[in-house]
């Protein structure tokens, strides 16, 4: 028997992935004091607060430019725009909704398509399923550097690395519904999109 393939299933489960890692590493720092938040520490960035920021303004510059937008480098315009958590989870919130909206949209001949990226001074053009896989790495990345950065804090870092296990169902379904989803809204994989 031959399955057929949705060439999109992967992106949307990664753009799915990228949210609730998200919303797990932010939901993780809440509790956290201002001053731990903003505390020094070491990593590429010198504090949570400035590398949530800053995976928080690279998802906008990306998903601006997928969705045809010109933002451009006006993305970083503040590089820390979101002075607390409970801020900055509603506006990463929001982006990771939009990242999911431009992966939902896309059938198998989109992955192709030509995107846009205003630099500024020139315009880069990328293969859509080129930049959402740069997308996904550089948040990968980066919050593996929050949650370094989170384990010398007195919370505990979520486990970020299960992509949907199975081990942790309940916690999923728990979490799912916070945000809205469902484990079928993430696995569906309708006819192969064209």
């Amino acid at each position: 028997m031959v399955v057929p393939t949705d060439a999109v299933l992967p992106y949307r489960a990664m753009a799915y992935n990228n949210a609730w890692a998200n919303h797990r590493l932010l939901a993780a720092c809440a509790p956290l004091s201002q001053d731990d938040f903003v505390a020094s520490r070491t990593s590429f960035f010198p504090s949570l607060r400035a590398t949530l920021n800053h995976i928080l303004l690279v998802d906008r510059f990306y998903v601006d430019a997928m969705e045809g937008g010109t933002l451009g480098p006006a993305a970083w315009a503040d590089p820390e725009p979101y002075a607390t958590v409970t801020t900055l989870r509603q506006a990463q919130s929001e982006v990771d909704q939009r990242l999911i909206a431009v992966v939902e949209g896309l059938g198998t001949a989109d992955l192709d398509r030509i995107v846009d990226v205003h630099r500024g001074h020139r315009i880069q053009r990328e293969r859509m399923d080129r930049l959402l896989l740069h997308l996904f790495q550089h948040q990968i990345h980066h919050r593996g550097q929050a949650h370094a950065m989170l384990s010398g804090t007195r919370i505990r870092p979520p486990q970020l690395d299960e992509f949907f296990s199975v081990g942790e169902a309940n916690l999923r379904a728990a979490e799912f519904a916070e945000l809205g989803w469902t484990e079928d809204t993430v696995w569906q994989a309708d006819a192969p999109r064209s």
